[in-house]
C-alpha cells in the first residue's frame, strides 16, 4: 500500500517538475488588442496577442496571461496592425542639385518612419557604399529597414558599362557580389546575351533579377524575351508583341490597351511563368505633368520639404520646378488601365515606389502614394495590402522572414490608428513602427530629419 502511494507521489511530481502548470513565456514584447492583417484571409482578425522575443514573433493568438513580457502594448478597437511594408523597388540615391548620389544617413529614417521594414535597392550609384550601409544597419549601429543590396546597374545604366561586357567577366562580377551579401540584382540597359548570363548566374546563387527593359528595340532585352530566359521580376513595362521592337518601349506603351490579343498574350505569359510585375505607376505620374494641384495622389499630408535643409529648401524656392514630359503622363494613365486587368487575370505585382527626389516628394512616402494609385486603378485595398507585403517578400524571397504576422518571423510591423481596408490612405496614420522587435515612434524619426537632407550651404553645393 505504502509503496504504490509512494510510485504514485513521486509521479506527480515528475509531471509537475517536467510540466509546470501555467508556465509564462519570457519574451520581450507584447502586443494586445486590435486587428491583425491576415495575408491569407485578407481581412483584419481580432488581436489576442502577438510576442516578440529576440527580433522575432514568438507567438500569435495566444492568451497573454501566457507571456511574462519586459513591454506590454495595449491597442484599441481603432488600431489596425500590418505587416511590415516592403518597397521592392527602393532608391536611396537623390538628384538635388548636380549629380545623382546615395544619401546614407537621412533617407533609411524615411523609409523606415512611413512602415518600410524592407527594402530593396534597385540598382546602386554607389553599392559598396550601399553594402556598407546595410552592415551599419545589422550591427545595430544605424536605424534603417532591413536592406536587400542590388549591388551595381547591370548594363548601360552603370556609370562605366561600356559595350557588352565578356561572358565570364559578367560571372565573376556576380560571383564577387553575391560573396558579399547582395539579396539579387537589377538590369537595366542591357543587351540579351549579358542579361541571359546575368540570370543564370544569379540564380546558380539562388538570387533573383529584375530587369528595367525595353522592347528590342537597338538590341535592347523585351520584357517577353526576358521571361522566357527566366528571369524573376519586370520592372515598369509588360512588354510583349504591343511594344514591337521597331521604336522604344517608351513610344509603343503610351499606346497600350487593355484587352487586346497582345495584352492578353503577355499578361499569360506572366502568370504562366510566375514572373512578378512591379508597375511602379506613381513614378511615371512624378515625371509627367502631374502635381498637387491637378492630381490628389500627389498631395502632401507630411510637408515633406521640411526635411531638405534651409540652404536647399531656398534653392528649391527660386528654382522652376522641372516641366514634365506628356509621354510620361500617357504613359501614366495607361498603366492606370492596365494593371487592374493584369491583377484580375491572376498575375503577380509587387509595390515599388521608384523615386529619386529632386528637393520635393521624397520615396518613404511614395510608398503611401503607390498603394493608393493602386486601389484607384481598381485594386481593391485587401490585394493592395498584400502587394505591399507578402508578394514583396515572395518575389525577393525573403517569405521565411518576412512579409506576415507569423511564429518565428522576423518581428516586423506597422500599426495605424485607422483601417486602410475603408480608406487605403490610412496607411498613412501610422502611430508605430516596430521592425525586428524594435519599437519605434514614427513622428520622431521625422523629427530627427527635419532640415538635414541636402548642402547646408553653397560651399556643400557641388558634393550634390
Amino acid at each position: 500500500m505504502y509503496a504504490r502511494f509512494a510510485f504514485w507521489l513521486s509521479f506527480i511530481v515528475i509531471i509537475h517538475v517536467c510540466c509546470p502548470l501555467k508556465a509564462q513565456l519570457k519574451v520581450d514584447t507584447v502586443i494586445v488588442g486590435g486587428h491583425f492583417f491576415d495575408v491569407d484571409s485578407g481581412k483584419f482578425e481580432p488581436n489576442i496577442s502577438i510576442a516578440i522575443s529576440k527580433g522575432r514573433f514568438a507567438a500569435v493568438g495566444k492568451k497573454p496571461e501566457s507571456f511574462n513580457a519586459k513591454k506590454t502594448l495595449i491597442l484599441g478597437d481603432d488600431d489596425f496592425i500590418l505587416p511590415g511594408l516592403i518597397d521592392c523597388h527602393a532608391h536611396y540615391n537623390v538628384r538635388l542639385i548636380k549629380k545623382r548620389r546615395e544619401e546614407f544617413e537621412f533617407m533609411p529614417l524615411v523609409y523606415l518612419a512611413n512602415g518600410a521594414t524592407v527594402t530593396f535597392s534597385c540598382g546602386e550609384f554607389d553599392p559598396q557604399g550601399m553594402m556598407s550601409l546595410r552592415k551599419r544597419i545589422e550591427n545595430g549601429e544605424q536605424i534603417g529597414p532591413r536592406l536587400v543590396n542590388s549591388g551595381p546597374y547591370f548594363g548601360r545604366a552603370r556609370p562605366g558599362w561600356r559595350g557588352k561586357k565578356p561572358e565570364q567577366e559578367i560571372r565573376d562580377e556576380v560571383d564577387f557580389w553575391a560573396d558579399r551579401g547582395v539579396g539579387g540584382f537589377k538590369a537595366k540597359s542591357i543587351d540579351p546575351d549579358s542579361l541571359r548570363t546575368l540570370i543564370d548566374q544569379a540564380h546558380k546563387h539562388n538570387l533573383t533579377v529584375t530587369g528595367h527593359l525595353d522592347s528590342g528595340y537597338r538590341n535592347s532585352v523585351n520584357p517577353k524575351d526576358a521571361i522566357d530566359m527566366g528571369i524573376d521580376r519586370i520592372e515598369h513595362f509588360l512588354g510583349g508583341d504591343g511594344l514591337p521592337n521597331s521604336q522604344s518601349a517608351y513610344q509603343s506603351l503610351q499606346n497600350l490597351q487593355p484587352g487586346t490579343p497582345a495584352y492578353h498574350r503577355i499578361v499569360k505569359h506572366f502568370i504562366d511563368n510566375e514572373v512578378y510585375f512591379d508597375a511602379t505607376l506613381t513614378a511615371y505620374g512624378y515625371l509627367g505633368e502631374t502635381t498637387p494641384e491637378t492630381h490628389e495622389e500627389y498631395q502632401y499630408w507630411f510637408n515633406e520639404n521640411e526635411l531638405f535643409t534651409p540652404h536647399m529648401q531656398e534653392l528649391v524656392k527660386k528654382t522652376d520646378p522641372p516641366k514634365g514630359m506628356e509621354i510620361y503622363q500617357r504613359i501614366y494613365r495607361v498603366k492606370q488601365t492596365t494593371i487592374g486587368p493584369f491583377h484580375a487575370a491572376g498575375g503577380l505585382i509587387t509595390l515599388g515606389t521608384d523615386h529619386v527626389s529632386n528637393g520635393n516628394h521624397l520615396p518613404g512616402f511614395g510608398i503611401h502614394r503607390e498603394m493608393d494609385i493602386l486601389v484607384r486603378s481598381g485594386i481593391s485595398p485587401s490585394e493592395t495590402l498584400k502587394i505591399a507585403t507578402i508578394n514583396g517578400a515572395r518575389a525577393l524571397k525573403i517569405d521565411k522572414d518576412h512579409g506576415s504576422i507569423e511564429k518565428n518571423k522576423s518581428g516586423d510591423l506597422v500599426i495605424l490608428k485607422a483601417n486602410p481596408l475603408e480608406n487605403i490612405r490610412n496607411t498613412r496614420k501610422i502611430s508605430h513602427v516596430i521592425k525586428a522587435g524594435v519599437i519605434h515612434n514614427p513622428v520622431k524619426l521625422l523629427d530627427s530629419v527635419k532640415g538635414k537632407i541636402g548642402p547646408a550651404n553653397q560651399e556643400q553645393e557641388s558634393d550634390w
